[in-house]
């Protein structure tokens, strides 16, 4: 049965969030069309999202060298379980959905530490007997949904952040949906959001 992962990357419900009120249209319209299938809607901000941390990297150096799970410590043993969940809660998605807003040209911060989860060597990419970085996720396809105040088209560095990490890991088809110039033409914000919510709908629709 196909599994939809959708993470959500607001701390505000789409009362008050643009990017999160199109993130509402789309999957609306997505659970319509496909009654049938799993939809795991998350929000980062609900979550605990582990950072790549000192704990992190000491366990993962003491695992490496052979140390038994059990002899790290409680925090060390949380952290790397959760990291862990993560990463195989992204694998057993079929599609997944990425929405936020642009804060300061790049993602929110618990949305790096997201995707840290998801970018992992031997889990989403290797490298080749070249060394060479080789996506591991192909059988997946992703839509990033993001809202910003001014225009960038796909050229800001969180759109291409994200796009550039799904690529790396296999995901080759990659969708987006940017709802932009709010700020910039404030007069036309709400028309904006009216015509991105018909796009997500349409979207939702087909994906």
């Amino acid at each position: 049965m196909t599994k939809l992962l959708l993470v959500r990357a607001h701390p505000l419900t789409g009362d008050v969030s643009r990017s999160m009120k199109v993130t509402d249209a789309f999957i609306e319209s997505y659970q319509k069309t496909n009654p049938d299938h799993i939809i795991e809607d998350t929000n980062l901000y609900d979550m605990a999202v582990p950072e790549i941390d000192r704990n992190l990297l000491d366990a993962w150096t003491a695992l490496g060298a052979g140390t038994p799970f059990d002899e790290l410590s409680e925090v060390q043993q949380e952290k790397v379980t959760l990291f862990g969940n993560y990463t195989a809660n992204f694998l057993a998605a079929d599609k997944i959905v990425v929405a936020n807003p642009l804060w300061n040209l790049n993602v929110p911060a618990r949305l790096k530490a997201w995707i840290d989860t998801i970018n992992v060597s031997g889990k989403t990419f290797k490298y080749n007997e070249l060394g060479q970085p080789v996506g591991l996720a192909t059988d997946k396809k992703a839509l990033h949904i993001q809202a910003s105040g001014g225009t960038y088209g796909g050229q800001d560095p969180a759109s291409i952040y994200i796009k550039t990490i799904f690529n790396f890991i296999g995901v080759s088809d990659f969708h987006e949906l940017f709802v932009e110039g709010m700020d910039y033409a404030p007069e036309d914000a709400p028309q904006i959001v009216a015509d991105a919510v018909v796009n997500a709908t349409a979207l939702g629709e087909t994906f």
